[in-house]
């Protein structure tokens, strides 16, 4: 029998077979606590130690700064690729969202103000922003892509590199061109594709996890795509205090790595509002898709997206000959 005799905040005074002990209530903290040298933060029922990139990052957050802010010694300016820097621009003049006069300063002023210079040096951001292979300096920071058969079952896959700037519109295209099957109609003469998964929804699916990802972590972002449904994962983590119900609510915007979203904002690629999730899920409600489902896990957090049956392509050389059926048929009714 387990009785309470009283109960004051944390701790109670219990009696089981006539023998009384204390219980002590230990609630999750969101801080990592020290203890002779380590640090340790509560994980559902259990005490876990800090270590690796968690806790480079928890020493950074202490500290006031982030991941993406790091200077990197050795590496120069002229090493960056200028097309990238000139992409920048181009997006940043049409988006007006910096002054003109800043994106006519030299590259080292620029990147200044941008503050991906820290204390004379490149930081972690300026290097994945704009380099030639920001793999040279960070394992994984690639994304990789995969078409499944079944989960054991892998059927082919690519990998996309360059800069940020060039990961995000080549995968993109990588995507809608080789890897995703589109179901297709005619609107009179009109051709009609409709994919699984909108545009707008992939994109902020991917820049979320480009921006958000933990590129410590020296593993790439994956996206898995099948017949009926694609994920999207990449090595991170919800802010302190977040949870997985603060996701579908409007939790306003706080980037693991801020620099990094700052150029991108700037760019037009995202906004500074955190709307990024908000915008993928009007874009599935005004294509009358699904609505996608996020798995926070201890290392990762992985988005998915599921197809409606109507269209799921079972058999792509039946649904080509209804394709070629229909425009015989619209060809014949103009003669």
């Amino acid at each position: 029998m387990h009785q309470t005799h009283f109960c004051k905040k944390g701790v109670n005074l219990c009696k089981k077979n006539n023998l009384e002990y204390i219980e002590i209530d230990v609630p999750s903290y969101p801080i990592a606590i020290s203890c002779k040298g380590n640090y340790y933060f509560r994980s559902g029922s259990t005490s876990q130690k800090l270590a690796g990139i968690e806790l480079e990052s928890f020493i950074l957050r202490k500290r006031g700064a982030t991941w993406d802010n790091v200077p990197y010694p050795l590496v120069k300016i002229e090493d960056l690729d200028q097309n990238a820097i000139q992409k920048f621009k181009e997006l940043a003049i049409r988006k007006k969202r910096i002054d003109d006069t800043i994106l006519e300063e030299d590259t080292e002023t620029l990147l200044d103000k941008l503050h991906l210079i820290n204390n004379g040096y490149l930081t972690n951001a300026a290097l994945l922003l704009f380099s030639k292979d920001p793999e040279r300096y960070f394992t994984g920071a690639f994304i990789k892509v995969g078409f499944f058969e079944t989960d054991a079952d892998l059927i082919y896959q690519d990998e996309v590199r360059g800069s940020l700037f060039e990961q995000i519109d080549k995968v993109i295209e990588l995507i809608f061109f080789k890897y995703m099957k589109a179901k297709i109609s005619y609107d009179g003469l009109q051709r009609v594709e409709e994919y699984f998964v909108s545009e707008a929804s992939m994109r902020e699916a991917i820049l979320n996890a480009i921006v958000h990802k933990q590129y410590e972590s020296g593993v790439p972002i994956q996206i898995s795509v099948y017949k009926d449904k694609l994920y999207i994962t990449n090595v991170g983590k919800l802010p302190d205090h977040w949870t997985e119900e603060t996701l579908y609510q409007k939790p306003g915007s706080k980037s693991y790595n801020p620099n990094i979203a700052h150029v991108f904002y700037l760019a037009g690629h995202i906004e500074s509002w955190g709307r990024g999730i908000e915008k993928i899920f009007d874009s599935c409600i005004e294509n009358d898709l699904p609505m996608p489902k996020y798995y926070i896990n201890p290392t990762d957090i992985m988005i998915e997206f599921d197809a409606p049956q109507r269209l799921v392509i079972d058999n792509f050389s039946k649904v080509t000959n209804r394709v070629n059926d229909t425009m015989n048929k619209i060809l014949e009714s103009l003669y």
